[in-house]
């Protein structure tokens, strides 16, 4: 859902006060927990870093993020990958076809190698 014309958007007091005076390049990451708040054009090109519930994650700030909200550049869960034991047993095997044709690979260059110079 959309926030009203009327009221504006949302952005945070705070933020604009912190990058208020400074130039992006030279501050480090600012941190910030409000993931709410909505990237106004004044904060194009500097790094923020955003609270994702667990640690700080650096956002840098460009021109295709304004109007978006900082949370959604900080992303609360991790995927690992599906599969489990049935998966990493067909990932061990194809690792292991990957390095026996690496052998084999090498074995037919130096065994050619071996016989063009004994010509």
């Amino acid at each position: 859902m959309t926030r009203s014309l009327k009221k504006g958007p949302y952005v945070y007091e705070k933020l604009l006060k912190k990058i208020e005076g400074k130039k992006p390049l030279e501050t480090g990451p600012i941190k910030t927990w409000a993931r709410d708040s909505q990237i106004a054009p004044e904060m194009i090109g500097f790094t923020f870093g955003v609270h994702n519930g667990r640690e700080h994650i650096e956002v840098l700030v460009t021109e295709d993020m304004v109007g978006h909200r900082l949370g959604e550049f900080s992303l609360t869960r991790k995927f690992i990958k599906h599969g489990g034991k049935m998966q990493k047993d067909l990932e061990i095997k194809k690792k292991e076809g990957e390095i026996a044709a690496a052998q084999s690979a090498k074995a037919s260059t130096t065994v050619g190698a071996g016989a063009g110079a004994k010509k």
